[in-house]
């Protein structure tokens, strides 16, 4: 399952074979067209979430390495670039932070970036990527469920006006994963993944996504009343498992972080 797939590090990404929109997308010339060195670069999105439509654009997301000069002058660095456009017929979005950006991004319990992080579609990965990915236990918070709470609810009132079925299964994507986060201490974004692991997953989940594959701005087709009770049952387990999670309350792995900030930015400099 695409899911399941490491981090190959191979052009023409293997782990993404079969995915809607992607066969046959080679992301490794997107990857070479970058200004500065890219640490790592994964899928995000509906296809992370595993309910992309067959016109689903390509969400790329990671790293981007910033020459020391940029960072020790009076001008503001780019820490941030976003690039929108159109590669073979596909919508690509490809959003970076510099490294410093993103560590600090890290620990202040953005669901986001570790998602991206651990995300095992995989168009880019070195050996610091895989530092990164090895920390993020130390980054978990009990403090992240308050992320998917509210990524849920900004998710539930787009349902509410639009009736869409797109914001319909972020707003299930984002309480799952949140509460297996919290049981589990490991993240996980693919909602298939998610309906079968977390018992208390709404069973009309696989309907769902097979309805989103055929249309990005579909409609719901589900009744309003049930699915408003499902994810208000769904804040409630997210609540409890909160309440009882072992996770810690503060992020452990600062100086770790630090450090490799510090140690890839130096054999940058050498280099």
């Amino acid at each position: 399952m695409p899911h399941r797939t490491e981090p190959s590090g191979l052009p023409g990404l293997p782990g993404l074979t079969g995915l809607p929109g992607l066969t046959g997308l080679d992301l490794s010339a997107v990857v070479a067209e970058e200004p500065d060195p890219l640490l790592f670069a994964t899928v995000s999105g509906a296809h992370l979430y595993g309910f992309p439509s067959r016109d689903s654009d390509v969400d790329l997301r990671g790293v981007h390495l910033l020459p020391v000069e940029e960072l020790v002058g009076l001008r503001d660095p780019e820490e941030t670039r976003t690039r929108m456009w159109d590669r073979d017929g596909v919508e690509m979005d490809l959003v970076t932070h510099d490294l410093r950006k993103f560590v600090r991004l890290m620990l202040r319990r953005n669901g986001y970036v570790l998602e991206q992080l651990t995300s095992p579609l995989v168009a880019h990965t070195t050996a610091a990527h895989a530092e990164l990915r090895a920390l993020v236990p130390g980054v978990v918070t009990s403090h992240h469920a308050h992320h998917y709470r509210g990524f849920a609810g900004t998710q539930w009132r787009l349902y509410e006006t639009s009736g869409e079925l797109k914001p319909l299964l972020y707003t299930y994507r984002a309480l799952l994963t949140g509460i297996h986060l919290m049981r589990s201490g490991e993240v996980q974004a693919h909602l298939p993944t998610l309906a079968a692991e977390v018992p208390e997953a709404p069973a009309r989940l696989p309907e769902l996504v097979a309805a989103k594959e055929a249309a990005e701005h579909g409609a719901a087709e589900a009744a309003p009343e049930a699915v408003r009770e499902e994810v208000e049952r769904l804040h409630e387990v997210l609540d409890l498992a909160q309440a009882a999670s072992r996770l810690a309350g503060e992020p452990g792995a600062l100086h770790a972080l630090h450090d490799l900030v510090v140690r890839v930015r130096l054999q940058q400099a050498q280099h």
